[in-house]
């Protein structure tokens, strides 16, 4: 199984130049297939208002839901860190309920990490939060939170003013404290130039190649969820197909009166 992954572990692992995977997690029995079977950190993403509750965005999850999700995934896992991902108005108030929140992230759910949106605008908080002794985590580029001031989910930093903006988003969230930053939804060539001037590791998300890690929503990377499919995603299985034959085949047997079975019965 390996040593139980830390902050200063991902952080060696950029140094050493070993690329780092990160998955989404949300309940126990997801979160223990994906530690056993080696994924660095889980991340409890808010992502879970779209394929947990069927949302058509992240911003209507709560602290309480996230808190929930959190502790679920917790007692799943042995060795991966997790990260529990701070909701839309969970922090952006001011830097003191940022600190209230990322605390119950830590104190009620147990997570070791919390993750937060933004760059320039979250820097204090960022800081207020690591100086409490509470590793941080950024995002950066395409912050989903954001959906309806971006008007939709579109790439970030392709024009030169928006690239000049998503920089100093990443270099104010690492001289804030953050141990890692997440890049979502930008162009290959920005995140590289990102993760070449950065001394914390990025993990990209729709930002190409060369970020020092990767993450997905394990509901995509499954086919578990296909409202929409984002380009990034490469679907490493079909599970909804097979879970639909699994129950087909259940209600068949059920009606057909072969299950249960003898072998399923007490005597």
């Amino acid at each position: 199984m390996g040593d139980k992954i830390t902050v200063p572990h991902i952080q060696k692992m950029k140094q050493r130049g070993e690329k780092i995977s990160c998955l989404t997690a949300y309940d126990y029995s997801f979160a223990r297939i994906l530690d056993e079977a080696g994924v660095e950190m889980l991340l409890v993403g808010d992502s879970l208002g779209c394929v947990v509750q069927g949302g058509q965005n992240t911003l209507a999850v709560t602290m309480d839901e996230m808190i929930y999700h959190t502790r679920a995934v917790v007692r799943g896992r042995k060795r991966a860190l997790v990260i529990g991902d701070m909701p839309f108005m969970s922090y952006q108030v001011n830097k003191e309920q940022a600190l209230q929140n990322a605390g119950r992230f830590l104190k009620e759910a147990g997570a070791e990490a919390v993750k937060l949106e933004g760059g320039v605008a979250v820097r204090d908080s960022i800081q207020a939060i690591v100086t409490a002794g509470m590793p941080v985590m950024g995002h950066i580029g395409l912050t989903p939170q954001s959906v309806h001031q971006f008007g939709g989910y579109k790439i970030q930093g392709r024009e030169k003013n928006r690239r000049e903006m998503v920089l100093r988003d990443a270099l104010a969230v690492q001289e804030a404290g953050a141990f890692a930053v997440v890049l979502e939804g930008m162009p290959m060539d920005l995140a590289e130039e990102i993760t070449e001037r950065l001394t914390i590791p990025t993990i990209g998300i729709g930002a190409g190649l060369h970020c020092d890690g990767q993450v997905l929503v394990i509901h995509d990377m499954l086919g578990l969820f296909d409202d929409f499919t984002p380009k990034f995603v490469k679907r490493y299985a079909d599970v909804k197909s097979m879970t639909s034959g699994a129950v087909k085949e259940f209600i068949g047997d059920v009606k057909a009166r072969k299950f249960p079975a003898e072998e399923h019965s007490f005597k």
